[in-house]
């Protein structure tokens, strides 16, 4: 097995809680047991790890913390929040005060009965020999967040997990782990948020987030990647439905060095549903990639999927999203969408929707496309005395605008619109619409 990470794996064990060192341990071995993926590994075919050279450390949690949240941070989104630098908890800048009848906190203040939850629960929904960075999430697990929801528990604000990336001393290693635990009937909204401070440095995050979700319980999941320049980003969220449960995922992946993410939701029990919807917008030298399956193991069940990507300059994307329709799986209704917009000649995108069915009473489709800006709206729009640089910048905003709208938590749609819209002016043929 490669050395990767190797120091960061003897930190994590000097730091673990007691009672997660058998997980740790069996991370471990299965960690041990794998080899890195190759362009060879069908699922990682044009994805390369050379980005994943440097020398990755654990921060030293004695680092100095940070005294206040820059600007665009500060504001949060109303909830409940935990906030974390180079993967180091901050406390002075979390809040963590919830109603009756749901639990936050880090695995390291779990209580005894918290512990027995989340070593009950952790790696139960994610197949590490799939996912192979899972596997090495728990062999260097050494911290995580615990959010629990009691059956019929309603969570009014939503509760946000923001990691932040500063690597000022060399390239630092985040292992970010999240278990979600919904009981039934409960109503809860949960933000993850990756982003770097101004001149962050070389990093590598791990993320991998388990979301179960009981019976008739509805959780709104968005998950926020906003690291850019030197951050390597390789996570993954895996999702587990119980009868007529609902998760409301959205995804949005701003470029970087290469950022990877698995999401597997598995349909365990008639009448579960998922939205999963994304949006990726690489430019420059960055690359995105989103691998997403879902896995219809019982009757009844339905999912509806829509990722859109804009790619940029000399940006790469990837999709590849799987449904995979089991055979005990009648009645399933399922549908998926794909959509790439190239603004550069330069730019690439790798798409492959995939249906997979071994059931006879089904309603599925699927479908992907890859253009450029449509020439008679963008001449349509100059004839009528507008930019050319104004245009490109509406018809691809228009491009993307539809799932960004769908996000139901209003403060949160107001924080990605300008996000998006400061994306759109980096890059180089939109430029001069940001003066």
């Amino acid at each position: 097995m490669s050395g990767f990470m190797q120091q960061a794996l003897v930190e994590a064990t000097r730091r673990v809680p007691h009672w997660l060192q058998a997980l740790q341990a069996r991370g471990r071995e299965r960690w041990q047991a794998t080899a890195l993926p190759t362009r060879r590994t069908e699922t990682w075919k044009y994805t390369s790890l050379a980005a994943l050279r440097d020398d990755y450390r654990l921060a030293d949690p004695e680092t100095a913390p940070l005294t206040a949240l820059p600007a665009p941070f500060a504001a949060g989104f109303g909830g409940a929040r935990l906030v974390f630098l180079d993967g180091v908890y901050q406390a002075g800048l979390s809040a963590a005060n919830l109603p009756a009848g749901v639990r936050l906190c880090r695995f390291s203040d779990a209580s005894e009965e918290q512990a027995r939850r989340i070593a009950e629960h952790l790696d139960s929904v994610v197949d590490t020999a799939t996912h192979p960075f899972a596997a090495h999430n728990s062999a260097s697990l050494a911290d995580g967040v615990f959010l629990e929801i009691d059956a019929g528990a309603e969570l009014a604000q939503p509760v946000e997990c923001l990691w932040l990336l500063r690597g000022a001393g060399g390239p630092v290693a985040t292992n970010q782990r999240l278990l979600v635990l919904a009981g039934e009937r409960s109503r809860a909204t949960l933000i993850e948020h990756f982003a770097a401070l101004r001149g962050a440095g070389p990093s590598f995050t791990n993320g991998i987030t388990e979301l179960l979700l009981g019976r008739a319980a509805r959780l709104h999941h968005y998950r926020l990647h906003e690291e850019g320049g030197e951050a390597v980003h390789v996570g993954g969220v895996h999702a587990q439905l119980q009868r007529d449960a609902q998760l409301d995922s959205f995804h949005l992946g701003l470029g970087s060095r290469l950022k990877r993410v698995d999401v597997v939701v598995h349909h365990a029990a008639p009448g579960a549903h998922v939205n999963l919807n994304g949006v990726y917008l690489p430019s420059g030298d960055e690359h995105v990639d989103y691998h997403t399956t879902i896995e219809h193991a019982a009757p009844h069940c339905s999912s509806d999927e829509v990722f859109r990507g804009i790619i940029a300059e000399r940006g790469r994307a990837v999709f590849n999203g799987r449904i995979h329709i089991h055979p005990q799986a009648q009645k399933t209704r399922a549908e998926l969408s794909n959509k790439n917009l190239l603004t550069s000649a330069d730019a690439e995108v790798n798409t492959k929707p995939e249906l997979e069915i071994y059931a006879d009473d089904v309603q599925c489709a699927h479908g992907a496309t890859v253009a450029q800006l449509d020439a008679q709206s963008l001449h349509y729009l100059r004839s009528r005395g507008v930019e050319r640089a104004d245009a490109e910048l509406m018809l691809s905003f228009g491009f993307i605008n539809e799932l960004v709208e769908e996000v139901e938590l209003a403060s949160l749609r107001d924080y990605l619109r300008p996000l998006i819209e400061a994306r759109f002016a980096r890059d180089g043929g939109l430029a001069e619409a940001a003066a």
